[in-house]
């Protein structure tokens, strides 16, 4: 476990400013299939068969690539959500629809890269 702790730390925070090709290191974690339909910090519903994600400071819009550092398997997901909150070492919510593409469904929580793809304009929530 402190060896995953340690590479946890060792990425940087993405947020404003951030572009394509900035990366950071942390965890994942998925939607409760409970808060399908539910408004997201972008205005749109949370549909968990859409390729969706969370994130504290990435601007609403944005492309990132993810990848489950256990399996390599990777999936681009669209930033329309704020979150995780709580634990600072969860860097991502992830819809039900990216989680599967990961193979993360039986773990729950996984180690993932977060890579900017293409950086979108966060105009407060309003896509």
């Amino acid at each position: 476990m402190a060896v995953i702790l340690a590479l946890v730390n060792c990425g940087a925070t993405l947020g404003k400013g951030s572009g394509a090709g900035d990366h950071e290191i942390g965890l994942a974690v998925y939607y409760s299939d409970s808060l399908h339909g539910r408004k997201t910090a972008s205005g749109e519903p949370y549909d968990k068969n859409k390729l969706t994600a969370a994130h504290k400071e990435i601007p609403l819009g944005t492309i990132v690539n993810v990848t489950n550092l256990s399996n390599r398997r990777s999936v681009q997901v669209k930033i329309n959500d704020r979150g995780p909150f709580g634990d600072s070492r969860r860097i991502i919510d992830l819809s039900r629809a990216a989680a599967i593409r990961l193979d993360m469904i039986r773990a729950g929580v996984v180690e993932v890269r977060v890579e900017i793809v293409e950086t979108g304009k966060d105009d407060g929530g309003r896509l």
